[in-house]
This record gives C-alpha cells, sequence and structure tokens, in this order.
C-alpha cells in the first residue's frame, strides 16, 4: 500500500443487478446487509447500448435507504438533467469524460447543486483526462469493463489505470471507485492498487436473499481490508 491516507471503504451495490419488480425492497435489503452506498447506474441508449431509469425511479427509491445514492449518469449530454438526479436524491453525481466537451463546466454544476461530483473513466480512456480537474472532484470511477450492461468480465489493466489514479490524486480527500466485474476475487488486488469503492452488481444480488447479499457484500469488504492490512 502507498504512504497516502487510506480513505474509507465502500460497498457499492450496483440496483442494475436488483430485481426491478420489487425496487424498494431490494434497496432495503442490500442496506440490511451492510452496504455503505447504493450505486445508480443511468443509461441513455446513446452514450451507452442500453436504457436504465431515470430521475423519477430514483426518486420512488429514495424514501428507501438514508444510504448515500452514488449515481453514475452514463448519458450525454448530461448537463440538462443534472438538477433533475440532484432532486430525486442523489449525493454523489459522477459523469463520463467522454460524454460531453466541457468536463469542467459539468462539475461546476455538480458542486452547484450541492452534490459531490465524479468523473467516470471508460476502459479505453488514460487517466490524464481527469488530470486538469482533480481539484474540481471528489471521486474517480475507474469503469473495470465497457459501460453498457452488468455481468462482465473485469477487465485486468483496470488495475493499473487505479495505480496512475492514486498517484495523479496525492493527498486529495478523493474516492477511487471501480465498477465492472468486482468480486471477492479481485476485490483485494482493486483496495492494494488503491481503490476504496467497490460497485458490486450480480456479485452482491446473487442468491436473490438478505442472508446471501450479507455474506456477499461481507465477502467483498474482508478481501478489500485484507489487502489494505486492516483486521477483517
Amino acid at each position: 500500500m502507498s504512504s497516502f491516507a487510506l480513505r474509507p471503504l465502500a460497498i457499492a451495490p450496483s440496483i442494475l443487478a436488483s430485481d426491478f419488480s420489487k425496487l424498494g425492497e431490494e434497496v432495503r435489503a442490500v442496506d440490511t446487509a451492510g452496504c455503505d452506498w447504493i450505486h445508480l447506474d443511468v443509461m441513455d441508449g446513446h452514450f451507452v447500448p442500453n436504457i436504465s431509469y431515470g430521475p423519477d425511479v430514483i426518486k420512488a427509491m429514495r424514501p428507501h435507504t438514508k444510504k448515500i445514492f452514488d449515481a453514475h449518469l452514463m448519458i450525454a449530454p448530461c448537463d440538462p438533467y443534472l438538477e433533475a438526479f440532484a432532486k430525486a436524491g442523489c449525493d454523489h453525481i459522477t459523469v463520463h469524460a467522454e460524454a460531453g466537451p466541457h468536463l469542467h463546466r459539468s462539475l461546476q454544476a455538480i458542486r452547484g447543486l450541492g452534490k459531490k461530483a465524479g468523473v467516470s473513466l471508460n476502459p479505453g480512456t488514460h487517466p490524464s483526462a481527469i488530470e486538469y480537474v482533480l481539484d474540481d472532484i471528489d471521486l474517480v470511477l475507474v469503469m473495470s469493463v465497457n459501460p453498457g450492461f452488468g455481468g462482465q468480465a473485469f477487465i485486468p489493466s483496470a488495475i493499473q489505470k487505479i495505480r496512475q489514479i492514486r498517484a495523479m490524486i496525492g493527498d486529495r480527500p478523493i474516492d477511487i471507485e471501480v465498477d465492472g466485474g468486482v468480486s471477492d476475487k479481485v476485490a483485494g488486488e482493486l483496495a492494494a492498487a488503491g481503490a476504496n469503492a467497490f460497485v458490486a452488481g450480480s456479485a452482491v444480488f446473487k442468491g436473490g436473499t438478505l442472508e446471501a447479499y450479507k455474506a456477499n457484500i461481507a465477502g467483498i469488504r474482508n478481501a478489500a481490508m485484507s489487502a489494505r492490512g486492516e483486521v477483517v
């Protein structure tokens, strides 16, 4: 591990992998099962080849938990919709570096709405894309699959990218989140590289019961804690 101060660990189940016929119940279940954040994958069928849900669905989920709503906007353009997601109850709003020509402006708008601002990087995007906005972000989301669908295999090059971003950030209080193919099998290596927030969809929701969710979340957390030298 590096000498930088460790950011708090966060396990963020992706609602995309839940049973959409009972969203409120699923949100309550992963809350009870010990998650830290709720990850909300918003897809527009344009920036990514899939359509998920929008602000109204998030607003309907909001009363079911007090946990952080971590919204990942895979939409372009994103700026016209930032206020709607803020009003729906999102705490973090993450936009893609590749989704528009004015990343700095988008980040200013998110912070102007009183929310934490994040930038997501696709697997083929170099970390230098965030070099000039490091003082304007609270979170970097490294995609370890190509965005658009759940259940994809982890792309190993994400590990080196996380190391590079960790070095770029220095002592800034920025979370490094990773999304795509995350499970207890790779969480340790990701944590050792510098990631502290872990999005997991199928790896959390497999089993379909509260007991399964508890075990799945604990497995990812324990792998990450061990790699960070923390007592499990």
